[in-house]
């Protein structure tokens, strides 16, 4: 349903991206991790069509983003870095617009609506401004905005960053609840959650794919390394770190 192909991209004479390749499938959830600055999240924003790429090849569900970008981008529910939002509008107000640029309209829109509202539990702030709302709540609206169209995407850059162990526990088990039917790309710092959410990981530093990594037996397979259960971060470390001279 993802798949990207030697992907580049180039600020001037800064390569931020240097040749990313990955596929998705339906029924998948992938972890994308990397250091700060290893590319995540301008590889999320050219999969989504908010860059465009350098050189290289994206398609999801069929459709060329760069020559099909309306029909790639409706197959395709978000959650940016930071969950912005308009701060004076209410999730209520927040998610009607969303609602209108995703054309939902008639009893789906009243049901969709409804339903993604208590799915991330925002239904005691719904009329209160996002600006006045904490992090944790700003993020479940950004959440719901990604989901109220029901896309079979979904790309999610830190989806618990800012909630509490509580808040977490439920949206990962929203996450897992919609994972056989979607294929979900999740960005995330939070190795406990590749553990938790994850069939697969990418490891990227300086723009480059330096590891793949999937589940073996109780713990964590990347690369070469096999990390036991709550230790993927030394393995983590340890694909990333920069290899120092001999």
């Amino acid at each position: 349903m993802i798949e990207i192909q030697n992907l580049v991209k180039k600020f001037g004479p800064f390569t931020a991206v240097d040749g990313i390749s990955l596929t998705v499938a339906k029924g998948e959830v992938l972890g994308f991790l990397g250091p700060n600055g290893a590319g995540k999240s301008t590889t999320m924003k050219m999969l989504t069509g908010f860059l465009t790429p350098t050189s290289g090849r994206i398609t999801v569900c069929g459709h060329d983003v760069a020559e099909a970008p309306l029909e790639a981008k409706r197959s395709i529910g978000y959650l940016p870095e930071g969950a912005p939002a308009y701060g004076d509008m209410t999730p209520r107000s927040f998610l009607d617009f969303v609602a209108d640029v995703r054309r939902l309209s008639g009893e789906e829109r009243r049901w969709r609506l409804e339903k993604v509202a208590d799915q991330v539990n925002i239904v005691e702030v719904l009329d209160q401004p996002i600006d006045t709302l904490s992090k944790g709540f700003k993020r479940r609206v950004g959440l719901a905005q990604a989901i109220l169209h029901d896309p079979p995407v979904l790309v999610l850059d830190e989806p618990t960053d800012g909630l509490d162990p509580n808040q977490k526990h439920e949206v990962r088990g929203l996450i897992q609840s919609m994972a056989k039917e979607k294929a979900i790309i999740i960005s995330t710092h939070i190795l406990e959650e590749v553990e938790a959410l994850c069939k697969r990981a990418v490891v990227i530093a300086r723009g480059r794919v330096v590891a793949e990594g999937r589940p073996e037996g109780d713990g964590w397979r990347i690369g070469d390394i096999l990390a036991q259960p709550g230790k993927l971060d030394a393995a983590f470390r340890q694909v990333t770190q920069p290899r120092k001279a001999a």
